[in-house]
């Protein structure tokens, strides 16, 4: 099958630090050239690959600090995708809803996975305007403000089995890992490891929006001997980050519509310990892969339990549901079906597959 992949620009793929949609195209694509396809990917320059690459950009926008215009370069990677299109049995979008206009236009079967939170008011209008997009969603759970659109799969990210391993021995530190933002609640992280009397290791990057609330908010946290900023850390270092982590802290306080470090904790067999927030009971298995809790004290009394907490079981969880094989196998049945569906509102065959 000839499929193209439709990246964000603002990292590369994968990304060099932080990234979660970015990091899941790039499993998707090099699994998808594993299996035999075809693939070429639109994204930034400094993208590494095996498929095809074309570059809109010299390199990834969040980076790049001469970058002014984000979206002017995203129009330009849009060009790039028209003038290439017919050389595609399916066009796999993960920009969002920049290309609706162009690919209602181009008559090639194509999808777009949405990887962000879809409850923000403008999008009413948006999604009531373009309804032919046929629409993958990350979680269940990500499409509840959005229940009517034109949904035609649910497909959970995954990565790759071996990235990273089991540590069968739990540390002596909690992590969090991310972004410092109000919505992640770093600072919920922070007063969980001081009531449970731990250590607390954040590696996390503070965007430019979020630096006020950082400065106000989390730094004067900071003063404890026990907390211990790290800043952004790359890909070759979680294995070692989370996998000697005695818990992953995951108390978020917004719709998330996956979370990706859940499953990247689940992988090293190190339990979770979330807020039910968004995706969070679709992802972890309660009391098999970490533990939902509604509040600070019920994540303390958490912690206290992970002694016991087996992590060979949830190793097991996630090559079950969370490996890149799987995801690509997931996404191949709906490239199939789109592809053999006429454009236009989803049809029985595939929102049979959207239920899922």
């Amino acid at each position: 099958m000839k499929i193209a992949q439709v990246a964000p620009l603002y990292e590369s793929v994968p990304p060099k630090l932080y990234g979660g949609t970015e990091r899941v195209v790039s499993y998707l694509t090099e699994e998808l050239v594993r299996m035999g396809h075809e693939v070429t990917l639109f994204a930034s320059g400094d993208s590494q690959t095996a498929a095809r690459l074309i570059p809109s950009c010299p390199r990834s926008l969040r980076l790049d600090t001469d970058c002014v215009d984000h979206l002017a370069h995203h129009f330009v990677m849009l060009g790039d995708v028209k003038e290439n299109a017919r050389r595609f049995d399916v066009i796999h979008f993960h920009i969002d809803y920049l290309h609706f206009p162009l690919s209602q236009a181009l008559q090639i079967p194509s999808l777009t996975t949405l990887h962000g939170r879809l409850d923000i008011p403008e999008l009413l209008p948006l999604y009531r305007k373009y309804r032919e997009p046929r629409l993958v969603s990350i979680s269940k759970a990500q499409r509840k403000p959005l229940s009517w659109a034109n949904w035609v799969g649910n497909v959970y990210h995954g990565l790759p089995a071996n990235q990273l391993h089991l540590h069968r021995e739990p540390g002596k530190y909690l992590a969090f890992l991310g972004r410092i933002s109000p919505e992640k609640r770093v600072d919920r992280a922070i007063k969980i490891a001081l009531q449970a009397g731990m250590p607390l290791k954040i590696a996390a990057k503070i965007d430019r929006v979020d630096r006020p609330y950082y400065e106000t908010e989390i730094k004067p946290l900071l003063n404890n001997p026990n907390i211990e900023l790290i800043g952004e850390i790359g890909e070759q270092q979680k294995d070692d980050f989370l996998g000697n982590a005695y818990a992953y802290l995951f108390p978020i306080d917004w719709p998330e519509p996956f979370g990706l470090t859940m499953i990247e904790a689940m992988a090293c067999g190190t339990p979770t310990i979330a807020f039910p927030c968004g995706s969070v009971r679709e992802i972890l298995d309660d009391h098999v892969t970490g533990f939902i809790v509604r509040n600070t004290e019920e994540a303390v009394d958490a912690v206290e339990r992970v002694e016991h907490f087996d992590r060979a079981r949830c190793r097991q969880a996630f090559e079950k549901r969370f490996v890149a094989s799987r995801m690509a196998q997931d996404y191949l049945r709906l490239y199939e079906t789109v592809i053999a569906t006429p454009s236009g509102l989803a049809s029985s065959a595939i929102q049979s597959l959207a239920t899922r």
